[in-house]
This record gives C-alpha cells, structure tokens and sequence, in this order.
C-alpha cells in the first residue's frame, strides 16, 4: 500500500539559508576578541625580540600577523553560517560553511537553557543561547541572537522542554 503524499514529513533544511541566522553585529565582538589575543601575543613576541633580539622572533611575529589577518576574514564567514530552526520535535543548529555541521535538539532532552552576554555583546543589545542536554557531551550553544529573541527563544524552549519531558 502507497503512503499518502500528504504524510510525508517535511523535509529537514540541509543549510542555514533555509534558517533563522544570528545577528551580523556578532562580528563586533567577535572581532574585538581576534585583536585582543593577537595583540597580547604580539606584545609578548615583540617583547622577547627586544630584549634577546632573536631573528627567529621576527618569523614568529609575522605568523601572529598573519593569523590575526586569516581570523578577521574568517570571522564574516563564521557569522553568516549561523543559524538555528525550530521544528515540530527539534531544534536545529547550524555551523560552518565547509565542515558544515546541524545539529538536531530533541526537545524532550533540553534539560535547561541559559542566556548569557559579555559586556561587548551586551553593549550592541546581544545574547548568547545555551542549550544543557540530558548529557553533558552534548551541550550546544547559539551565540549573536538579539536579546528579545534570545529570552523569546529561552522561554519557548523551556516550555517545549517541560511539555516533553511530561510525557516520558
């Protein structure tokens, strides 16, 4: 016997162009934090050159520059390939463009949700979502949501969350 057209689940979005995307000011804070780490190894390999004065340390300065340029191109793409969608049985996270990775949340395994902020992310109305699973390996987080829909988010998968469990 045929199944029906109709009964046919949805398909799953297989890319975060078909999901809800984080906020492209996540790239502030992200950017702040590449110059922050750059700048203190800078500073300490360009102290050790100075007071040793070991050619080798230029060589080390140049790598620190060039990663500090490879993570400021790198972080628009990392920020535009977050997503997340909400489904009938799941949360959906999406990460990365070339080792692109969704991760499906049953929400009966939500355990509870945080939301948190840094002091850059707070400054441009942002928040970061944390999703604790019934295991610990498994913990997911959502960074660069805008505030009201990051507690919106945190509310609605709460609730999701209690509803399922109920039922185990």
């Amino acid at each position: 016997m045929l199944a029906d057209a109709s009964s046919q689940p949805t398909p799953l979005p297989t890319s975060v162009e078909e999901m809800h995307r984080v906020s492209p000011k996540l790239m502030v804070p992200r950017f702040t934090g590449a110059l922050i780490w750059t700048a203190i190894l800078l500073g300490g390999i360009g102290y050790a050159y100075y007071r040793w004065e070991w050619t080798w340390l230029l060589w080390a300065l140049a790598g620190a520059a060039a990663l500090l340029l490879w993570n400021l191109i790198l972080v628009p793409f990392r920020v535009r390939n977050l997503g997340y969608l909400e489904t009938e049985d799941e949360l959906l996270l999406s990460k990365g463009k070339m080792w692109h990775t969704i991760t499906a949340i049953p929400y009966g395994r939500i355990q509870f949700v945080d939301v948190e902020s840094g002091p850059i992310a707070r400054a441009l109305g942002l928040k970061k979502l944390e999703i604790h699973t019934a295991s610990t390996t498994s913990n997911s987080s959502l960074p660069g949501l805008p505030a009201a829909e990051a507690d919106a988010l945190r509310d609605r998968l709460a609730a999701k969350a209690r509803e399922r469990m109920s039922g185990l």
